[in-house]
């Protein structure tokens, strides 16, 4: 679909796959892509589940800082929300969403990754946010995201000092949520979302957005949030074929309506 980025669909399976070697850096266009990709994936009803893959050697290794030696500031100004919102675009995918991670997860490559609901990492992956170490911070959502999954002083650990962590220290703090050999890595994410591919999908939507759209509230703002989006699965067909499959005792088949 792009230069950089493509869909893949299989068996309710899309796979938007990074292919801009050696490291799959994310310039401008390669972020625009994203976007594309992410909203061609939500709009598409054959694809039930996603999976953001850079293939067998590496995910993403971060941006691509020879656009940054030429950016002012007032450029940047004027493109901070874009390079933004494209990852939020991954992020607002509305099935479930798993970063399948080889060789480096850095900069804008881990922001990706946290984009997604989860995160299978090779044994042998590296992640983290080094942008300070070029007097910057993450830009694409590095540290709302991360501090949200990993806590605020952890976040601040890994933002602070730039440095990288291997897999074993991404799962124990959260980071990652299954770690494979680099090898399996693909087939481990395939694994990880195979349960939701005939699963009720509008109810699937339903509680990521009100887990997503929760975190950004109050308590008493995201109970009334989640009590919308319960009520309004009552309108699905859905609904009624899994409250009626569980009084006949049988298993329900869902058809995403």
């Amino acid at each position: 679909m792009g230069d950089f980025v493509r869909l893949e669909t299989t068996e309710g399976i899309g796979t938007i796959r990074l292919e801009r070697p050696p490291m799959n850096a994310l310039n401008t266009q390669v972020q625009e892509e994203l976007r594309a990709a992410a909203q061609a994936a939500e709009q598409d009803p054959d694809v039930r589940a996603v999976i953001v893959y850079g293939g067998e050697k590496v995910f993403a290794a971060g941006a691509d800082i020879t656009e940054f030696t030429t950016t002012s500031y007032q450029d940047m100004t004027v493109r901070a929300a874009a390079l933004s919102s494209a990852f939020d675009a991954v992020a607002r995918i509305p099935k479930p969403v798993v970063a399948a991670i080889t060789g480096y997860a850095l900069g804008g490559g881990c922001e990706l990754a946290l984009a997604c609901d989860w995160r299978v990492v090779a044994d042998d992956a590296k992640l983290g946010q080094p942008e300070i170490k070029l007097g910057l911070i993450p830009g694409a959502g590095g540290t709302q995201r991360l501090a949200r999954l990993v806590g605020p002083a952890r976040a601040k650990d890994l933002i602070f000092s730039g440095r990288m962590v291997d897999a074993e220290e991404a799962l124990r703090i959260g980071l990652a949520d299954r770690v494979a050999p680099a090898a399996d890595v693909y087939e481990t994410a395939v694994e990880l979302v195979r349960p939701y591919l005939n699963g009720p999908a509008l109810a699937l939507r339903a509680a990521k957005l009100a887990v997503d759209g929760g975190l950004s509230m109050d308590l008493a703002a995201g109970l009334s949030w989640e009590s919308q989006l319960f009520a309004g699965l009552f309108a699905t067909d859905d609904r009624v074929e899994g409250t009626t499959a569980f009084v006949q005792k049988r298993k329900p088949k869902f058809t995403g309506r």
